[in-house]
């Protein structure tokens, strides 16, 4: 191994997932927690790129020169439009300001009728309705607030968000109860054995400095969530480097997506 190997390899050992914590007031102590307003800056920066035209991908508050698409999600979301007359009004619970939208708006047919609300944290969604927000995008602060104004939600997205949240099985509890016959989760962490893990998650200051509360599920345990859906699509994220993840520098872990429809019985 050469030198900048082992540099490259030791500076890698200290960014992912760490630690078992047995609550998440332990967790986040030791974090800087999702709100913190560096993150939603390079967002903003990043995404305001993206929708100008400057840049043709973002993730994370990364810009890409290359855009990698989400063909497993664009492929739910097109399933689902065809299951609604060419209508698609998606629900994207902690969307950011748009990640996913503009990743996968140009794989979206021009006679598709489509909207994209996000619902987010309180500073997102002031930013979003600020600066993003425009005929399709809009913003929201809760799920209530966005079925009232929208009526109708086809699709509820989840991506890389459920792990996030402190208590994330009473909310699956209350998803599976929102009228809304599709259900996508994307880039969800799982362990390899065992009950849920929560660790800490370590951003590279290279993206930007943060740490932050985030679990990794049992499967069969989330599953169990979905007793009135069938699975109809599982699949790896489309990052090729996120089918295994390490918690404590050991494969412990997988990041996969999930795709759920309401049974016509529930």
């Amino acid at each position: 191994m050469g030198i900048r190997s082992f540099f490259r390899n030791k500076e890698k050992r200290k960014y992912g997932w760490f630690g078992n914590y047995k609550s998440w007031e332990e967790a986040k102590n030791d974090s800087t927690g999702y709100e913190a307003e560096n993150i939603l800056e390079k967002t903003k920066q990043s995404l305001s790129k993206v929708k100008s035209g400057e840049a043709v991908y973002e993730r994370d508050s990364v810009l890409f020169d290359t855009k990698e698409y989400p063909f497993s999600v664009i492929s739910c979301l097109l399933y689902t439009a065809i299951k609604n007359n060419n209508k698609l009004n998606v629900l994207d619970f902690g969307g950011s300001l748009g990640s996913t939208w503009f990743q996968v708006r140009d794989f979206i047919p021009s006679n598709l009728e489509i909207s994209w609300s996000i619902v987010e944290q309180h500073n997102h969604v002031t930013e979003g309705q600020k600066h993003f927000e425009d005929d399709i995008l809009k913003f929201y602060y809760t799920i209530d607030d966005c079925i009232k104004d929208k009526k109708e939600i086809h699709l509820i997205l989840l991506s890389g968000v459920i792990q996030c949240l402190e208590h994330p099985h009473d909310f699956l509890n209350e998803l599976v109860n929102y009228p809304v016959d599709h259900i996508l989760f994307d880039r969800t962490a799982f362990i390899n054995e065992g009950n849920d893990r929560l660790t800490i998650q370590k951003v590279s200051p290279e993206i930007f400095n943060a740490q932050y509360p985030s679990w990794f599920f049992n499967e069969r345990t989330f599953l169990n969530h979905f007793k009135s859906f069938t699975l109809k699509a599982e699949f790896f994220s489309s990052i090729e480097a996120e089918k295994t993840m390490a918690i404590d520098n050991k494969h412990a872990g997988y990041d996969k997506g999930l795709f759920f429809e309401r049974n016509k019985s529930s």
